[in-house]
């Protein structure tokens, strides 16, 4: 996939997010990386202490970039919170190259689950 093809795919994520949430903004990765947590934690509640909010944003990190071999999936604790083994760290130096690995795994990771696929049998 060529630059320009992230930058949109990028895009139609956040808008779609966006539209989703009826927000006035599109968000940002840290918003998505904690939507994406809240989607595998599996459970919504009104207020997040800024620790959970971290923890949530971790789990999303570890579960799009699973499939590099980063980290796996170990199972849940008694309150329902997944938890990931450190296989290998993530080795990207830089915040803009991390941002970048961040964000094509985000695509990738809303590529197969298919969040598109009913947008475009409708249209």
């Amino acid at each position: 996939m060529e630059d320009w093809q992230y930058d949109f795919e990028w895009l139609r994520i956040r808008h779609f997010l966006k539209e989703k949430f009826n927000k006035d903004a599109i968000p940002d990765l840290n918003a998505v990386l904690f939507l994406v947590g809240i989607q595998i934690l599996g459970r919504w509640k009104k207020k997040f202490t800024k620790e959970e909010k971290q923890d949530l944003m971790h789990i999303a990190i570890c579960e799009i970039t699973q499939d590099d071999g980063h980290f796996a999936f170990k199972g849940r604790d008694h309150d329902g919170w997944p938890h990931y083994e450190v296989l290998e760290p993530i080795q990207k130096k830089g915040v803009k190259e991390q941002e970048q690995y961040l964000i094509k795994k985000m695509i990738a990771y809303f590529a197969r689950e298919k969040y598109f696929d009913n947008e475009e049998k409708s249209n």
